[in-house]
């Protein structure tokens, strides 16, 4: 019977550089997703639509707190920089089924780690069908900077009071985007709302990964009072936006030091002759047997 190593025994070695590390390291990398057999938004009826569609409601989200809004399908959304620089932290589901809901890490692999006008926010499984496209974006000047930072992202989760329980020493704080959205969600009458609350579509937030350590940034967002993103609603939409309680995120978030300010979002609806032709997607066609 071998003996088992000592309780602190030194790591194994590692293994050797092979000898052909640099030729694995060219490979050229292959697109995970190819997008080219997806149907296309189309962007000029959309266009069309929104010229002729009229304002329904207006929602305004208080600093470091959230609230929640409707889109029926075929309308659009605007979400506004009403202050100072603040960036928002955003959930969709269908408005009738809320276990339908954004899903941020298929709408990643899809369209990349942020979006652009034309992407789209895409539901999960079993449903994984768009939920909204992206219509109008007035940062979509910002382009790449120098540090690899791009805006509105769908890579990191959501500020969340556990993490920050976690990496605070045992602060208790009830104002990070998860408890935000969880009470947002929770005020629409939405049963078991924070099992839902779900990783998010960061609104006007600047971040990448560092070329060194590969680790998620995130930098002061260059949103100005005035800008905004719009959405078309592609089937009936429940929302909830949480003002992040790290403002512009420059320096922190899950914070009370930060300045923050409100956000605003506004819904419109559009008639049905300016829809002419156009239907909601279904959800998706997989027949769900899996090989059974």
């Amino acid at each position: 019977m071998t003996a088992p190593p000592p309780p602190h025994a030194a790591p194994p070695a590692p293994a050797d550089v092979p000898a052909d590390a640099a030729a694995r390291r060219a490979v050229a990398p292959v697109i995970c997703y190819p997008t080219q057999a997806l149907a296309q938004p189309p962007l000029d009826l959309y266009a069309q639509a929104r010229a002729l569609a009229r304002p329904i409601s207006h929602c305004h989200v208080p600093a470091r707190d959230g609230a929640a809004f409707r889109v029926p399908a075929g309308g659009f959304f605007r979400i506004t920089c009403t202050g100072g620089p603040q960036v928002g932290d955003l959930n969709l589901f269908n408005a009738t089924n809320p276990h339908e809901r954004f899903y941020s890490g298929k709408t990643r692999a899809l369209h990349g780690t942020h979006l652009n006008v034309g992407d789209r926010m895409w539901s999960g499984f079993p449903f994984l069908r768009p939920m909204a496209t992206l219509v109008a974006d007035t940062l979509g000047w910002y382009g790449v900077d120098d540090f690899g930072g791009r805006v509105h992202d769908v890579i990191g989760s959501r500020c969340d009071p556990y993490t920050h329980w976690q990496l605070s020493g045992g602060d208790q704080y009830h104002h990070c985007c998860h408890s935000n959205l969880t009470r947002a969600l929770a005020a629409e009458g939405v049963q078991d709302a924070e099992a839902l609350v779900h990783d998010v579509l960061n609104v006007f937030m600047c971040t990448g990964f560092t070329a060194d350590t590969g680790q998620y940034f995130m930098k002061a967002s260059p949103v100005r009072p005035g800008d905004y993103l719009e959405f078309f609603a592609e089937i009936d939409l429940l929302g909830v936006l949480s003002a992040c309680p790290g403002g512009d995120c420059g320096a922190e978030h899950s914070s009370d030091a930060a300045s923050c300010h409100p956000l605003l979002v506004d819904v419109f609806a559009t008639p049905p002759q300016a829809l002419a032709g156009w239907t909601p997607p279904e959800p998706n066609g997989y027949d769900r047997s899996h090989g059974a």
